[in-house]
Protein backbone atom coordinates (compact mmCIF):
# COMPACT_ATOMS: atom_id res chain seq x y z
CA UNK A 1 0.00 0.00 0.00
CA UNK A 2 1.41 3.37 -1.03
CA UNK A 3 1.01 6.31 1.33
CA UNK A 4 1.38 9.90 0.13
CA UNK A 5 2.76 12.33 2.70
CA UNK A 6 2.45 16.09 2.36
CA UNK A 7 5.68 17.79 3.44
CA UNK A 8 4.28 21.25 4.30
CA UNK A 9 6.74 23.04 6.63
CA UNK A 10 8.12 19.91 8.28
CA UNK A 11 11.94 20.21 8.24
CA UNK A 12 12.46 16.48 8.69
CA UNK A 13 10.17 15.65 5.78
CA UNK A 14 11.76 18.32 3.59
CA UNK A 15 15.16 16.77 4.26
CA UNK A 16 13.70 13.37 3.30
CA UNK A 17 12.32 14.94 0.09
CA UNK A 18 15.77 16.31 -0.84
CA UNK A 19 17.51 13.03 0.04
CA UNK A 20 15.09 10.79 -1.86
CA UNK A 21 17.09 10.43 -5.13
CA UNK A 22 19.85 8.67 -3.19
CA UNK A 23 17.31 5.95 -2.34
CA UNK A 24 16.67 5.34 -6.06
CA UNK A 25 19.99 5.77 -7.83
CA UNK A 26 23.10 3.67 -7.32
CA UNK A 27 26.43 3.57 -9.09
CA UNK A 28 25.95 0.08 -10.52
CA UNK A 29 22.52 0.55 -12.12
CA UNK A 30 22.76 4.28 -12.85
CA UNK A 31 26.42 5.08 -13.63
CA UNK A 32 25.51 8.25 -15.55
CA UNK A 33 23.51 9.84 -12.76
CA UNK A 34 25.24 12.89 -11.29
CA UNK A 35 24.27 13.66 -7.72
CA UNK A 36 23.10 17.27 -7.33
CA UNK A 37 24.52 19.44 -4.60
CA UNK A 38 22.01 19.14 -1.77
CA UNK A 39 22.54 22.75 -0.79
CA UNK A 40 21.55 23.83 -4.32
CA UNK A 41 18.34 21.77 -4.20
CA UNK A 42 17.53 23.26 -0.81
CA UNK A 43 17.98 26.79 -2.19
CA UNK A 44 15.78 25.91 -5.15
CA UNK A 45 13.00 24.91 -2.76
CA UNK A 46 13.49 27.69 -0.22
CA UNK A 47 10.20 29.58 -0.33
CA UNK A 48 11.49 32.26 2.04
CA UNK A 49 14.76 33.19 0.31
CA UNK A 50 14.23 32.23 -3.34
CA UNK A 51 12.50 35.20 -5.06
CA UNK A 52 10.75 32.84 -7.52
CA UNK A 53 8.27 32.04 -4.75
CA UNK A 54 7.16 35.65 -4.45
CA UNK A 55 5.05 34.86 -7.51
CA UNK A 56 4.53 31.13 -7.02
CA UNK A 57 3.35 28.53 -4.53
CA UNK A 58 4.65 24.99 -4.09
CA UNK A 59 3.76 21.85 -2.17
CA UNK A 60 5.98 18.80 -1.81
CA UNK A 61 4.81 15.18 -1.59
CA UNK A 62 6.64 11.99 -0.63
CA UNK A 63 5.47 8.48 -1.50
CA UNK A 64 6.09 5.84 1.15
CA UNK A 65 5.60 2.10 0.63
CA UNK A 66 6.34 -0.72 3.08
CA UNK A 67 7.98 1.81 5.38
CA UNK A 68 10.37 3.13 2.68
CA UNK A 69 10.43 6.44 0.81
CA UNK A 70 9.98 5.47 -2.85
CA UNK A 71 9.03 8.64 -4.71
CA UNK A 72 8.51 12.38 -4.61
CA UNK A 73 6.82 15.17 -6.55
CA UNK A 74 6.19 18.91 -6.23
CA UNK A 75 3.00 20.69 -7.26
CA UNK A 76 3.62 24.26 -8.39
CA UNK A 77 1.26 27.18 -8.96
CA UNK A 78 3.23 29.66 -11.07
CA UNK A 79 1.26 32.89 -10.92
CA UNK A 80 3.78 34.71 -13.13
CA UNK A 81 3.28 32.17 -15.94
CA UNK A 82 -0.50 32.29 -15.73
CA UNK A 83 -0.60 36.09 -15.69
CA UNK A 84 1.68 36.21 -18.75
CA UNK A 85 -0.39 33.70 -20.73
CA UNK A 86 -3.75 34.47 -19.14
CA UNK A 87 -4.40 30.79 -18.52
CA UNK A 88 -4.74 28.34 -15.62
CA UNK A 89 -1.82 25.96 -16.09
CA UNK A 90 -0.47 24.09 -13.08
CA UNK A 91 2.96 22.51 -12.92
CA UNK A 92 4.75 19.59 -11.33
CA UNK A 93 8.45 18.98 -10.81
CA UNK A 94 11.27 17.39 -8.81
CA UNK A 95 9.79 14.04 -9.81
CA UNK A 96 11.68 10.93 -8.71
CA UNK A 97 10.21 7.44 -8.43
CA UNK A 98 11.05 3.76 -8.23
CA UNK A 99 9.88 1.63 -11.13
CA UNK A 100 6.37 1.16 -9.74
CA UNK A 101 3.37 2.46 -11.69
CA UNK A 102 1.10 2.53 -8.65
CA UNK A 103 3.53 4.82 -6.82
CA UNK A 104 3.86 7.12 -9.84
CA UNK A 105 0.08 7.26 -10.35
CA UNK A 106 -0.48 8.31 -6.76
CA UNK A 107 2.23 10.96 -6.92
CA UNK A 108 0.77 12.48 -10.10
CA UNK A 109 -2.73 12.34 -8.64
CA UNK A 110 -1.63 14.06 -5.42
CA UNK A 111 -0.03 16.90 -7.37
CA UNK A 112 -3.11 17.16 -9.60
CA UNK A 113 -5.50 17.29 -6.64
CA UNK A 114 -3.48 20.11 -5.06
CA UNK A 115 -3.53 22.06 -8.33
CA UNK A 116 -7.25 21.45 -8.81
CA UNK A 117 -7.97 22.92 -5.37
CA UNK A 118 -6.40 26.12 -6.73
CA UNK A 119 -8.69 26.17 -9.79
CA UNK A 120 -5.99 25.18 -12.30
CA UNK A 121 -7.11 23.28 -15.38
CA UNK A 122 -4.00 21.37 -16.50
CA UNK A 123 -0.79 19.91 -15.08
CA UNK A 124 2.47 20.38 -16.99
CA UNK A 125 6.04 19.34 -16.29
CA UNK A 126 8.48 18.33 -15.11
CA UNK A 127 9.90 21.76 -14.21
CA UNK A 128 12.25 22.32 -11.28
CA UNK A 129 10.49 24.63 -10.47
CA UNK A 130 9.91 26.47 -13.80
CA UNK A 131 10.99 26.66 -17.43
CA UNK A 132 13.60 29.21 -16.35
CA UNK A 133 15.26 26.42 -14.35
CA UNK A 134 16.04 22.75 -15.01
CA UNK A 135 13.13 21.19 -16.84
CA UNK A 136 12.03 18.34 -19.07
CA UNK A 137 12.09 14.56 -18.80
CA UNK A 138 14.99 12.91 -20.61
CA UNK A 139 13.50 10.69 -23.32
CA UNK A 140 16.64 10.16 -25.42
CA UNK A 141 20.28 10.08 -24.40
CA UNK A 142 20.31 8.14 -21.13
CA UNK A 143 23.68 6.66 -22.09
CA UNK A 144 25.22 10.12 -22.49
CA UNK A 145 26.94 12.13 -19.79
CA UNK A 146 24.45 14.66 -18.32
CA UNK A 147 25.88 18.18 -18.49
CA UNK A 148 25.64 20.91 -15.88
CA UNK A 149 22.09 21.98 -14.99
CA UNK A 150 20.33 19.40 -17.17
CA UNK A 151 18.08 16.62 -15.95
CA UNK A 152 18.87 12.92 -16.16
CA UNK A 153 16.48 10.06 -15.45
CA UNK A 154 16.14 6.36 -16.25
CA UNK A 155 14.19 5.36 -19.33
CA UNK A 156 11.37 3.86 -17.25
CA UNK A 157 10.38 7.37 -16.12
CA UNK A 158 8.98 7.88 -19.62
CA UNK A 159 6.76 4.82 -19.22
CA UNK A 160 5.58 6.01 -15.81
CA UNK A 161 4.47 9.28 -17.40
CA UNK A 162 2.81 7.82 -20.46
CA UNK A 163 1.00 5.14 -18.46
CA UNK A 164 -0.40 7.91 -16.24
CA UNK A 165 -1.98 9.55 -19.30
CA UNK A 166 0.54 12.36 -19.49
CA UNK A 167 1.06 13.46 -23.10
CA UNK A 168 4.13 15.11 -24.59
CA UNK A 169 3.48 18.73 -25.58
CA UNK A 170 6.96 20.05 -26.40
CA UNK A 171 10.43 18.58 -26.95
CA UNK A 172 13.72 20.22 -26.02
CA UNK A 173 16.92 19.13 -27.73
CA UNK A 174 20.69 19.19 -27.28
CA UNK A 175 23.44 19.30 -29.89
CA UNK A 176 26.88 17.81 -29.37
CA UNK A 177 29.66 20.21 -30.34
CA UNK A 178 32.92 18.52 -31.21
CA UNK A 179 35.79 20.99 -31.27
CA UNK A 180 38.50 19.68 -33.56
CA UNK A 181 41.82 21.45 -33.17
CA UNK A 182 43.08 20.15 -36.49
CA UNK A 183 40.12 21.14 -38.65
CA UNK A 184 38.37 24.40 -39.42
CA UNK A 185 34.66 25.06 -39.53
CA UNK A 186 32.77 23.89 -42.64
CA UNK A 187 33.50 26.22 -45.53
CA UNK A 188 29.81 27.06 -45.97
CA UNK A 189 29.61 28.20 -42.34
CA UNK A 190 32.68 30.41 -42.71
CA UNK A 191 31.29 31.99 -45.89
CA UNK A 192 27.95 32.69 -44.19
CA UNK A 193 29.71 34.28 -41.20
CA UNK A 194 31.90 36.45 -43.41
CA UNK A 195 28.87 37.62 -45.38
CA UNK A 196 27.01 38.43 -42.18
CA UNK A 197 29.94 40.42 -40.78
CA UNK A 198 29.92 42.62 -43.88
CA UNK A 199 26.24 43.40 -43.38
CA UNK A 200 26.34 44.21 -39.67
CA UNK A 201 29.01 45.87 -37.51
CA UNK A 202 29.25 43.43 -34.61
CA UNK A 203 32.03 43.11 -32.05
CA UNK A 204 32.32 40.63 -29.18
CA UNK A 205 33.67 41.24 -25.70
CA UNK A 206 34.23 39.04 -22.64
CA UNK A 207 31.91 39.19 -19.68
CA UNK A 208 33.49 41.72 -17.29
CA UNK A 209 33.88 40.09 -13.86
CA UNK A 210 35.09 43.39 -12.38
CA UNK A 211 31.75 44.93 -13.36
CA UNK A 212 29.71 41.81 -12.67
CA UNK A 213 26.42 43.49 -11.76
CA UNK A 214 26.60 45.88 -14.72
CA UNK A 215 26.92 43.00 -17.18
CA UNK A 216 24.25 40.98 -15.37
CA UNK A 217 21.88 43.92 -15.89
CA UNK A 218 22.76 43.99 -19.61
CA UNK A 219 22.13 40.26 -19.95
CA UNK A 220 18.88 40.50 -17.99
CA UNK A 221 17.57 43.10 -20.44
CA UNK A 222 18.55 40.93 -23.42
CA UNK A 223 17.14 37.76 -21.82
CA UNK A 224 13.59 39.01 -21.41
CA UNK A 225 13.66 40.55 -24.89
CA UNK A 226 15.15 37.49 -26.60
CA UNK A 227 12.91 34.82 -25.09
CA UNK A 228 9.53 36.56 -24.93
CA UNK A 229 8.17 34.75 -28.01
CA UNK A 230 9.43 31.29 -26.98
CA UNK A 231 6.99 28.60 -25.93
CA UNK A 232 6.75 28.33 -22.14
CA UNK A 233 8.67 31.54 -21.49
CA UNK A 234 7.57 33.99 -18.84
CA UNK A 235 9.56 37.08 -17.80
CA UNK A 236 11.85 36.80 -14.82
CA UNK A 237 11.99 39.64 -12.35
CA UNK A 238 15.29 41.44 -11.87
CA UNK A 239 15.52 39.95 -8.38
CA UNK A 240 15.05 36.40 -9.69
CA UNK A 241 17.64 36.88 -12.42
CA UNK A 242 20.25 38.29 -10.04
CA UNK A 243 19.59 35.44 -7.58
CA UNK A 244 20.38 32.91 -10.31
CA UNK A 245 23.35 34.89 -11.64
CA UNK A 246 25.02 35.00 -8.24
CA UNK A 247 24.70 31.20 -7.98
CA UNK A 248 26.44 30.80 -11.34
CA UNK A 249 29.20 33.32 -10.64
CA UNK A 250 31.43 30.72 -9.00
CA UNK A 251 31.47 28.61 -12.21
CA UNK A 252 31.63 31.43 -14.75
CA UNK A 253 34.51 31.67 -17.22
CA UNK A 254 34.41 35.21 -18.62
CA UNK A 255 36.07 34.10 -21.89
CA UNK A 256 33.16 31.76 -22.61
CA UNK A 257 30.47 34.22 -21.51
CA UNK A 258 30.54 37.02 -24.03
CA UNK A 259 28.39 39.88 -25.24
CA UNK A 260 27.80 41.05 -28.81
CA UNK A 261 27.70 44.79 -29.39
CA UNK A 262 26.44 46.70 -32.39
CA UNK A 263 28.01 50.15 -32.61
CA UNK A 264 28.78 49.90 -28.90
CA UNK A 265 25.28 48.85 -27.83
CA UNK A 266 24.41 45.34 -26.52
CA UNK A 267 22.77 43.14 -29.16
CA UNK A 268 23.02 39.63 -27.68
CA UNK A 269 24.99 37.31 -25.45
CA UNK A 270 26.18 33.72 -25.20
CA UNK A 271 26.82 31.92 -21.93
CA UNK A 272 28.80 28.68 -21.88
CA UNK A 273 29.51 27.14 -18.48
CA UNK A 274 32.33 24.72 -17.68
CA UNK A 275 30.73 21.32 -17.19
CA UNK A 276 31.26 20.82 -13.47
CA UNK A 277 29.25 17.60 -13.65
CA UNK A 278 32.53 15.89 -14.52
CA UNK A 279 33.59 16.82 -11.00
CA UNK A 280 30.26 16.25 -9.26
CA UNK A 281 30.01 12.68 -10.58
CA UNK A 282 32.79 11.86 -8.13
CA UNK A 283 30.94 13.58 -5.31
CA UNK A 284 28.03 11.15 -5.06
CA UNK A 285 27.14 12.23 -1.53
CA UNK A 286 25.87 15.55 -2.89
CA UNK A 287 27.47 17.35 0.05
CA UNK A 288 29.49 20.52 -0.45
CA UNK A 289 31.43 20.04 2.77
CA UNK A 290 33.95 18.89 3.80
CA UNK A 291 35.38 17.78 0.42
CA UNK A 292 32.85 18.77 -2.25
CA UNK A 293 33.88 22.42 -2.41
CA UNK A 294 37.56 21.49 -2.56
CA UNK A 295 36.90 19.12 -5.47
CA UNK A 296 35.11 21.90 -7.35
CA UNK A 297 37.82 24.49 -6.75
CA UNK A 298 40.69 22.18 -7.65
CA UNK A 299 38.96 20.44 -10.54
CA UNK A 300 37.75 23.49 -12.49
CA UNK A 301 41.11 24.11 -14.15
CA UNK A 302 41.08 20.63 -15.72
CA UNK A 303 37.63 20.87 -17.31
CA UNK A 304 37.70 20.68 -21.11
CA UNK A 305 33.97 20.56 -21.87
CA UNK A 306 31.23 23.18 -21.63
CA UNK A 307 27.50 23.57 -21.93
CA UNK A 308 26.16 26.48 -23.98
CA UNK A 309 23.32 27.28 -21.64
CA UNK A 310 21.91 30.44 -23.20
CA UNK A 311 22.22 32.30 -26.48
CA UNK A 312 20.04 35.36 -26.70
CA UNK A 313 19.65 38.03 -29.36
CA UNK A 314 17.53 41.16 -29.14
CA UNK A 315 14.47 41.24 -31.38
CA UNK A 316 15.87 43.80 -33.80
CA UNK A 317 18.87 41.57 -34.60
CA UNK A 318 17.10 38.22 -35.06
CA UNK A 319 17.09 38.27 -38.86
CA UNK A 320 20.64 39.56 -39.26
CA UNK A 321 22.52 36.25 -38.97
CA UNK A 322 23.79 37.11 -35.49
CA UNK A 323 22.88 33.63 -34.18
CA UNK A 324 25.37 32.13 -36.62
CA UNK A 325 28.05 34.66 -35.72
CA UNK A 326 27.68 33.59 -32.11
CA UNK A 327 28.15 29.91 -32.93
CA UNK A 328 31.26 30.68 -34.99
CA UNK A 329 32.67 32.95 -32.28
CA UNK A 330 31.98 30.30 -29.65
CA UNK A 331 33.69 27.61 -31.73
CA UNK A 332 36.76 29.78 -32.30
CA UNK A 333 37.01 30.66 -28.61
CA UNK A 334 36.73 26.98 -27.68
CA UNK A 335 39.69 26.17 -29.93
CA UNK A 336 41.66 29.09 -28.55
CA UNK A 337 41.12 28.08 -24.93
CA UNK A 338 41.63 24.36 -25.50
CA UNK A 339 38.00 23.29 -24.99
CA UNK A 340 37.55 19.81 -26.47
CA UNK A 341 33.75 19.49 -26.68
CA UNK A 342 30.48 21.01 -25.62
CA UNK A 343 26.72 20.80 -25.65
CA UNK A 344 24.18 23.38 -26.78
CA UNK A 345 21.01 22.91 -24.76
CA UNK A 346 18.25 23.08 -24.22
CA UNK A 347 16.68 24.29 -27.48
CA UNK A 348 13.01 24.10 -28.42
CA UNK A 349 12.84 21.58 -31.25
CA UNK A 350 10.70 23.91 -33.38
CA UNK A 351 12.87 27.01 -32.85
CA UNK A 352 14.31 27.11 -36.35
CA UNK A 353 16.48 30.18 -35.78
CA UNK A 354 18.28 28.48 -32.89
CA UNK A 355 18.54 25.00 -34.42
CA UNK A 356 19.89 25.99 -37.84
CA UNK A 357 23.29 27.39 -36.77
CA UNK A 358 24.22 24.16 -34.94
CA UNK A 359 22.94 22.06 -37.83
CA UNK A 360 25.02 24.10 -40.31
CA UNK A 361 28.09 23.34 -38.23
CA UNK A 362 27.31 19.62 -38.49
CA UNK A 363 26.56 19.20 -34.78
CA UNK A 364 24.49 16.04 -34.15
CA UNK A 365 21.31 16.14 -32.10
CA UNK A 366 22.04 13.61 -29.38
CA UNK A 367 19.81 14.27 -26.35
CA UNK A 368 16.12 15.06 -26.05
CA UNK A 369 13.81 16.06 -23.21
CA UNK A 370 10.02 16.24 -23.19
CA UNK A 371 7.50 18.41 -21.39
CA UNK A 372 4.34 16.46 -20.53
CA UNK A 373 0.83 17.61 -19.73
CA UNK A 374 -2.59 16.28 -18.84
CA UNK A 375 -5.91 18.01 -18.29
CA UNK A 376 -7.39 18.37 -14.82
CA UNK A 377 -11.07 17.36 -14.90
CA UNK A 378 -13.46 20.02 -13.67
CA UNK A 379 -15.45 17.55 -11.56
Amino acid sequence: MTEIIKVKDNKKLKKAFINLPWKIYNKKDHPNWVAPLKIAVHENLDTKKNPFYKRADIELFIARKDGKDVGRIAAIKNNAHNEFYNDKTGFYGFFECVNDQEVADKLFQSAQDWLKERNLTSMRGPVNPSTNHECGLLVRGQSQHPTIMTTWNPRYYVDLHENSNLKGVKDLVAYFIGVSHSEALPESVQRYAEKTKKNINITFRDFDMKNFMRDVEIIYDIYNSAWEDNWGFFPMTREEFIYMAKDLKMFLDRRLAFIAEHNGKPAGFMLALPDINYILKYNRSGKLFPTGLLKLLLGRRFLKTVRVITLGVKKEYRNTGLFSLFTVEGFNRAKKYNIMAGEASWILEDNTAMNKPWQRMGCPLYRRWRIFERNIPSS
